[in-house]
């Protein structure tokens, strides 16, 4: 028999729409979080030569000393925190963070905190602890950006964790520094707040702001995919409060062994000599970003906010026939456009898509003029 967790464990319909479009021809990709660029060459030629040399074995649970070191010299340059390293451990990927954070602090029976909308996997890493999930609703009026005063609310019941992501995936919304601070003042003793930062340095309008600013007691996951291009890469790693070290390490050498050792090796020249290739980078997704706020605006759709981060917006597609399933249908059988559902992220999403503009300048092109000739083709255009 299969076990209720994993009955429970829903699918991740980006991926779903990622196979089926994978299926067809000539099909402009905007349903994932894919960057259409390549790491620096230093970045290749650092794995290149670690494996070449045999640099390809186990290493600690917690990750290569010099990698561990380089990612808290990159807190203190980059947020003015003092990150030991020792609180630092490697993962392969962002995600194993987060499921070792939700694994080493929830217990069955408790409650975890979510936005909503939210990343779609958030509520399956709370699942596999047996704890149940509560969200906050988010106002597309207000860009989606967290209402403090409803989070004191959500906070009153005292979770026993608080799940925060900023810049947000999906919407693109970004938490300002006095906003954080006070949602980490609200939470309670009892209340882990848990920030997953895996977006951070593509934002816009304003830098973002880690958790580990305002507090010491903080989970934070962040990793190499989205501004490196390195998302087949899987290395991540999870800033750990003093008092899990131990625990969140026995797992980590449980469920996952190590991070690959050559990744390791490639990640610590990225973090150390990045800055200046994540700053062109966070320049191309800005342009892309207005170019598809002002499509949308095109297409006739509903968009009442410009993202301040990340690299993806949702769309409302009430005024289109059918539900936001149907919806993502008619753009992918009819125009060749891969989007994803917005129920994938929760119930406040439910009339909305989902568009990553992680793909190309000339791809984003593309997908404007065949959705712009599809809607202009029906009779509700």
């Amino acid at each position: 028999m299969v076990s209720e967790r994993a009955r429970a464990t829903s699918p991740f319909l980006a991926m779903d729409v990622l196979e089926r479009a994978n299926a067809m021809d000539d099909v402009v990709h905007l349903e994932v979080g894919e960057p259409d660029f390549e790491p620096p060459e230093y970045v290749v030629d650092a794995a290149a030569t670690a494996m070449r040399s045999g640099d390809t074995g186990y290493t600690a649970a917690g990750g290569k000393p010099a990698l561990r070191r380089a990612i808290a010299d990159y807190y203190d340059r980059t947020y003015g925190v003092d990150v030991p390293p020792e609180r630092v451990l490697v993962t392969p990927g962002s995600s194993p963070g987060l499921l070792l954070a939700c694994l080493a602090t929830l217990d069955p029976g408790d409650e975890a905190l979510l936005t909503d909308p939210h990343y779609a996997c958030y509520p399956n890493f709370v699942r596999q602890t047996g704890a149940e999930v509560r969200t906050v609703p988010l106002d597309p009026a207000e860009g989606f950006t967290p209402r403090v005063d409803a989070f004191a609310r959500a906070l009153e019941r005292e979770p026993e964790l608080l799940l925060l992501n900023s810049p947000a995936n999906p919407t693109g919304s970004v938490l300002e520094g006095d906003t954080l601070a006070e949602l980490v003042e609200l939470a309670s003793p009892e209340t882990t707040v848990v920030a997953d930062e895996i977006y951070h340095g593509l934002d816009y309008e304003t830098d973002a702001h880690s958790v580990l600013e305002y507090t010491d007691e903080a989970f934070v996951t962040d990793g190499l995919s989205k501004r490196f291009g390195m998302t087949g890469w899987r290395l991540g790693w999870v800033v750990v409060p003093e008092s899990y070290v131990d625990a969140v390490t026995r797992l980590a050498q449980n469920l996952f062994i190590c991070a690959p050792s050559f990744v390791q090796d490639a990640a610590r020249v990225a973090v150390e000599r990045g800055d200046e290739f994540v700053a062109d980078v966070r320049g191309r997704f800005r342009e892309r970003r207005d170019f598809l706020v002002d499509a949308v605006e095109e297409w006739g759709l509903g968009l009442d906010y410009t993202p301040g981060g990340a690299y993806y917006l949702l769309i409302d597609v009430s005024g289109l026939p059918g539900d936001a399933f149907d919806a993502a249908d008619l753009f992918l059988e009819e125009a060749g456009v891969a989007l994803t559902p917005g129920p994938d992220f929760g119930p406040a999403a439910e009339e909305y898509l989902r568009v990553s503009y992680a793909n190309s300048r000339a791809n984003l092109e593309r997908a404007h003029e065949r959705i712009s000739r599809l809607l202009a083709s029906r009779p509700e255009g």
